[in-house]
């Protein structure tokens, strides 16, 4: 068994003696350097021995025999050698300020409603989910936002991580039923007080105080499957970037409008409400020249049958052109981009079977109905040619 130095969350040095080697892997009697687990990502670092170093590149924890496992580059040391290991400091630190932030962020959201109870974490990159049973809405996440952010800015919450028998853990409030059996690890941050915030069986790395994984920022919310919520979310340093990012990209967005940060939603609404009236006006302009073009169009006559070809310059007013027909009349509209289509207001011709027809003699796809159908075709001339051939002489 690996003895875990990283229980000790701030050591990111320590001295071991090599017990094994596998392929690419060697196990320690000690290390500081975290095996993947509990959704937290492993630690990275280096090796060093006699004349020799090798970088780590991530670990692995048996179960079974309690062997952690860590994947080198290069030379590896032999068995017995006494090595000295250090942890990628910057690395730790994002996760443990990841993994304190899901605690932290998983009691603020238990204590806005006890039934968002925890059903799976994730926090091997900066965006870290938490999955939640109960339904959380935004208010309610906005709610555990609050609750969180005043916590850490008003509180010294710190950490304590007592190992306690099985037996004794009716005596504390775990957030969350453990399926740990023997010794068990608690993570529990207390205020000045001896109030506990957060009390979860645990074994991953975290912050020694609760506001060092601070700001614990919700990016955004989606339902999965089984009545699962997942809030993806941010904390610590990463958090702090990322927002810092945002608020710069915001800033610049807002002078190009010439409006402060405050009022840039006000101005977006502004501008997407008239972006639509203009869109509006467009399609009805489309809609009206593509209308004149067919009323323009030559008409050829096949006994009772009106037939028109058109070339309409945008997509925007291809099913303007084949709509709203004259009795017993067939439109063949194209356009410069390869869309085409089919009108058809006699009753004996079908548009859908028009296209389909004029597709399979110049390739593409399309569909539709007995009285409009549309696709896309790689040569509209040879379109309005088989769509011409197919129909009644």
């Amino acid at each position: 068994m690996t003895r875990p130095l990283y229980h000790h969350s701030t050591q990111l040095t320590f001295a071991a003696q090599v017990q094994a080697v596998q392929g690419q892997e060697v196990t320690l009697d000690a290390t500081a350097l975290y095996p993947e687990a509990g959704g937290q990502a492993a630690d990275t670092g280096t090796l060093r021995w006699a004349g020799a170093e090798a970088a780590v590149t991530g670990s692995r924890k048996d179960k079974a025999t309690g062997q952690v496992w860590h994947r080198l580059t290069g030379d590896l040391p032999p068995v017995g050698a006494d090595v000295t290991g250090e942890v990628d400091a910057a690395r730790r630190w994002r996760h443990m300020q990841r993994h304190s932030g899901e605690h932290l962020l998983a009691q603020a959201f238990l204590r806005v409603n006890p039934a968002f109870t925890v059903a799976a974490v994730n926090m091997a990159s900066p965006e870290c989910t938490l999955d939640l049973l109960g339904d959380p809405a935004e208010l309610h996440v906005r709610a555990a936002e609050t609750l969180l952010r005043e916590t850490l800015g008003r509180t010294d919450l710190t950490l304590e991580t007592p190992v306690v028998p099985e037996a004794d853990l009716g005596r504390y409030p775990l957030r969350r039923e453990t399926q740990v059996r023997g010794e068990v690890r608690l993570v529990i941050f207390r205020d000045e007080a001896g109030h506990p915030f957060d009390v979860s069986a645990c074994g991953g790395t975290h912050v020694p105080r609760a506001s060092l994984a601070a700001p614990v920022v919700v990016l955004r919310t989606e339902r999965i499957k089984g009545g699962v919520t997942r809030v993806t979310f941010m904390a610590g340093e990463e958090a702090s970037a990322y927002l810092s990012e945002v608020y710069a990209s915001t800033r610049a967005l807002a002078q190009g409008f010439s409006v402060p940060v405050e009022r840039l939603l006000e101005r977006v609404e502004a501008l997407s409400t008239s972006h639509v009236a203009l869109q509006a006006q467009l399609d009805a302009l489309h809609a009206s020249h593509a209308r004149t073009l067919r009323d323009a169009a030559p008409a050829q006559l096949r006994g009772d049958l009106t037939i028109k070809t058109v070339r309409l310059p945008d997509a925007a007013g291809l099913q303007a052109a084949l709509s709203d027909l004259s009795p017993a009349t067939v439109v063949l509209a194209v356009t410069a981009g390869g869309r085409c289509g089919v009108g058809s207001s006699a009753p004996d011709v079908s548009a859908a079977a028009v296209l389909k027809a004029a597709l399979v003699q110049t390739g593409g796809k399309g569909g539709g109905r007995p009285d409009l159908a549309q696709g896309g075709t790689a040569d509209p001339a040879a379109f309005l040619e088989a769509a011409l051939a197919y129909l009644p002489a």
